[in-house]
């Protein structure tokens, strides 16, 4: 008799040469699908989990706003303070590089409680007035986010070979136009990656807003628990839901990627 590896299992009809591994399913995936189905049990057969659920998933507007309102302007601040990275002009590259390191030598929660309460308070001195929490917290978690971006713009803009910044403009294109029409659609494809990981960094710290007050699922469940003192009911429930929202953002760029990915590349 054959013996059979225990490692691969044929999954088609007798004959076939489909195989699957134990080692090649997902296990990780599968394991966080139970976490949250687990979660999602309890919230639909308890009482407790499901008042829990109902108040803490009120915050989830919220997120999703400070996460991509967040994420737009440090795509934009980003981007222009990479290239002032890039920039022959000492006075730009200089400034560029001191607004990177210092965003990136404070604290996330340090630097948004110095722009949202310290900066905003000094501001609407002379303003008249001081914007809402959300406002605030998304700026902050922008200018924050900038300063990663544009080092990651900046790696992808110097990724691109010289012959083709030379081939553009041999043609008779000028600089701006060849970075435009030639550098950065090749960079934006090539740091995709790094971007979706920024973006969901940026997801999991706009939890940090939650200190300004601002009503998302952090602060809506350090509200609930406050009053129910219901801890474990209350913070197994936001785990499900940055369980759910960052792994599905996971698999959603990864499905991306493949999609843009150049063949053989």
């Amino acid at each position: 008799m054959t013996t059979i590896d225990q490692e691969e299992i044929s999954v088609g009809p007798p004959g076939s040469t489909s195989r699957w591994t134990w080692s090649g399913i997902p296990w990780w995936l599968l394991g966080i699908i139970a976490t949250v189905a687990v979660i999602g049990f309890q919230v639909l057969t308890k009482e407790k989990w499901r008042e829990g659920f109902d108040f803490i998933s009120a915050g989830l507007t919220f997120t999703l706003l400070v996460t991509l309102g967040g994420f737009i302007l440090a795509l934009v601040l980003g981007l222009t303070i990479g290239l002032a990275r890039l920039s022959d002009n000492t006075v730009l590259k200089n400034l560029a590089m001191y607004y990177i390191e210092v965003i990136r030598g404070v604290p996330v929660l340090v630097t948004i409680l110095l722009i949202s309460i310290v900066g905003f308070g000094e501001l609407s001195n002379f303003i008249g007035f001081r914007p809402a929490a959300v406002y605030r917290g998304t700026l902050a978690l922008g200018i924050i986010y900038a300063a990663f971006i544009a080092e990651v713009f900046r790696a992808g803009i110097q990724s691109i070979s010289s012959g083709q910044k030379e081939a553009g403009a041999s043609v008779g294109m000028a600089r701006s136009q060849v970075m435009r029409f030639i550098v950065l659609p090749q960079a934006i494809r090539n740091v995709m990656p790094a971007l979706g990981n920024d973006l969901i960094a940026l997801l999991k710290d706009s939890s940090l807003v939650s200190l300004i007050a601002v009503r998302e699922l952090t602060q809506m469940t350090k509200l609930w628990t406050g009053r129910s003192f219901a801890f474990l009911e209350g913070y197994l429930i936001l785990t499900g839901f940055y369980l759910t929202l960052t792994v599905g953002l996971s698999l959603l760029l990864r499905w991306y990627e493949k999609r843009i990915e150049v063949p053989g590349g």
